[in-house]
């Protein structure tokens, strides 16, 4: 059958339809136009934010590749505040991934010392790192961001605030100042080993920065003269009571700061509860001796121990003690107050891995002091108390540390000048600079003894095959002074680490070791 032509009114139909459908496929057309453009700028600003992080990236790494470590801290923070403005603007570009950012933010940052907290006086006070700690099973009452604010001031209200008390504030602040900033100091570093045991009892921190400032001023291997050692000061006796002493290595673990917090807060928790909670007669148990404060609670029918009759039972060291300990609490939650600006501290903990033997004298002469007043020997000995100070220690011993002497250690102590002049110094014996030239010469004596042969020098002792142990010596001690690796001398005589134990009157081997002997000359 033969095709019919459309009727004339389809034909007109069909190109009506086509003239109104071209601009409405025209401006389809030009927004797809638009948002590919728009989709390619997007892709652009991506790959330029992906470009700037990838730059900041290379010069924070060329950065770790510095000698110098305030040069090498000051490219590394530059990079580090790049990174995260390239964070920043990522969140606000379309497309721009922000996990892919941010994990190469976040990995560099944790692997940065803390470097804002060295900075000049910038008006910021340090704060209480809670990041830093332990806080498993810790309620958030106890945490020292709480205690510090308005609703959580527990400690205020357990204890009485008076002119006991302010005097004891007044003397922290005066002659007793600088030994409040170095307790806080010392404290910073080892606040993540001691505060959880005070948290996990319900004790306020506050008071766990007294107790230490009081005793020990946070020096881990203070000693008294009636044997109470560590940082909390405890006495053979009640340390054994609460888990302490020995270890079987031959480590005294009231030097520990974790053990030692921890017993001190068991201690004060068995107080408290014998003594109605009350922090002044448990602080005077402390100090004065458990038996006397649970018998004067008892004789005066439980009362303060502010009250006259109670407070003249105790001795005047407690008497002393228990206000000066609140006082130290009260500046620890209230520093502005009384204007008190605390050190700021690096603190964050890490583990240096040594490359190579060493002693911690060493490592303080090759760390420096950046970013520190005093250097990062009391921080080390206060991390490492198992350790003396002078002792060599092999390498990959596992020192535990800060981010920051982590930092110093990789700069300064694995290699280059600071290392080698470090060696030079621990090794140096006054020994070695000591000649003999013989006895004064009466004047005129010279003409008549100018044409004497001089005596040549007597050949260098030999080398002693054993050495008997002094009172007071470690086996590092004696390998530093006879120039032996502490590792042989170990070996040779079996002694076991890390204890090395050994014990005066011992007869220790001396295989491989090297004597700087006193030179002796004679003139006659």
């Amino acid at each position: 059958m033969p095709l019919r032509p459309l009727p004339v009114v389809a034909t007109l139909s069909l190109s009506l339809l086509a003239a109104l459908s071209a601009p409405a496929a025209q401006a389809q057309s030009k927004r797809d136009r638009a948002a590919a453009a728009e989709s390619r700028h997007d892709q652009a600003a991506v790959a330029v934010l992906q470009q700037r992080m990838d730059a900041a990236e290379k010069r924070y790494r060329d950065a770790m590749l510095a000698e110098d470590e305030e040069a090498a801290a000051t490219a590394t923070s530059a990079s580090l505040t790049e990174m995260k403005a390239v964070v920043d603007a990522c969140a606000k570009q379309r497309g721009c991934s922000m996990d892919a950012m941010l994990s190469t933010y976040e990995r560099l940052l944790k692997a940065a010392p803390q470097f804002d907290d060295a900075v000049a006086d910038d008006g910021v006070d340090d704060p209480i790192d809670e990041s830093n700690l332990d806080d498993a099973d810790v309620p958030d009452t106890a945490n020292a961001a709480s205690l510090l604010s308005e609703e959580g001031q527990r400690f205020v209200k357990m204890v009485q605030f008076n002119p006991a008390v302010q005097a004891g504030i007044r003397r922290w602040l005066t002659d007793m100042r600088p030994s409040l900033m170095d307790s806080y100091e010392n404290y910073r570093y080892m606040q993540h080993l001691m505060s959880p045991a005070f948290k996990r009892h319900g004790l306020p921190e506050a008071l766990l920065f007294g107790i230490m400032a009081k005793e020990s001023n946070g020096k881990v291997h203070a000693g008294s003269r009636v044997g109470a050692v560590g940082p909390l000061q405890f006495m053979p006796a009640t340390g054994r009571r609460f888990g302490l002493g020995n270890d079987g290595t031959g480590f005294d673990t009231r030097y520990d700061p974790a053990a030692s917090a921890d017993a001190a807060a068991q201690y004060l928790t068995e107080r408290m509860a014998q003594l109605n909670n009350s922090i002044e007669l448990s602080l005077a148990g402390y100090n004065g001796g458990e038996g006397r404060a649970l018998r004067v609670f008892r004789d005066t029918g439980g009362r303060s121990f502010w009250d006259i009759d109670v407070y003249n039972q105790f001795p005047a060291e407690t008497k002393d003690y228990v206000p000066m300990v609140i006082a130290a609490a009260w500046l620890f939650l209230h520093p502005k107050d009384y204007g008190i600006r605390w050190p700021r501290i690096s603190a964050r903990p890490a583990t240096v891995t040594l490359s190579q033997p060493a002693s911690l004298y060493e490592l303080t002469i090759c760390l420096g002091n950046w970013g520190s007043r005093d250097g990062y020997l009391r921080a080390l000995r206060n991390l490492n108390p198992r350790w003396q100070p002078d002792e060599t220690l092999p390498a990959g011993t596992a020192l535990n540390a800060t981010s920051r002497i982590a930092w110093l250690y990789r700069f300064n102590c694995t290699r280059g000048k600071r290392l080698e002049l470090a060696r030079q110094l621990i090794a140096s014996d006054v020994r070695s600079a000591l000649v003999r030239v013989g006895d004064p010469m009466p004047a005129g004596a010279a003409t008549a003894t100018a044409s004497a042969p001089v005596a040549a020098p007597p050949r260098a002792p030999a080398k002693p095959k054993t050495y008997k142990v002094q009172r007071g010596d470690t086996l590092g001690g004696i390998a530093r002074k006879l120039q032996c690796d502490i590792g042989d001398l170990a070996k040779a005589n079996k002694l076991k680490k890390p204890s090395y134990a050994i014990k005066p009157g011992q007869s220790l081997k001396l295989d491989d070791c090297d004597f700087f002997p006193v030179i002796r000359t004679s003139q006659k």
